[in-house]
């Protein structure tokens, strides 16, 4: 005869469904890109316009 025994112990139940978890915070080299990508694209969008309006000055 054993001089003790183990339980098994059973997971916690879940309540209620798990909701969507929030997400995690961007890491700074994340936001570091996304600014440079944004500023290049505004930059692009500026070269863009630019000779429009000089077509428009001209006429």
């Amino acid at each position: 005869m054993p001089a003790f025994t183990f339980e098994k112990i059973t997971p916690p139940v879940r309540r209620a469904p798990t909701a969507a978890a929030p997400e995690k915070p961007r890491g700074v080299i994340s936001q570091m890109i996304e600014r440079i990508a944004e500023r290049r694209a505004r930059r692009a969008l500026r070269g863009e316009r630019t000779p429009q309006r000089d077509e428009k000055a001209a006429e």
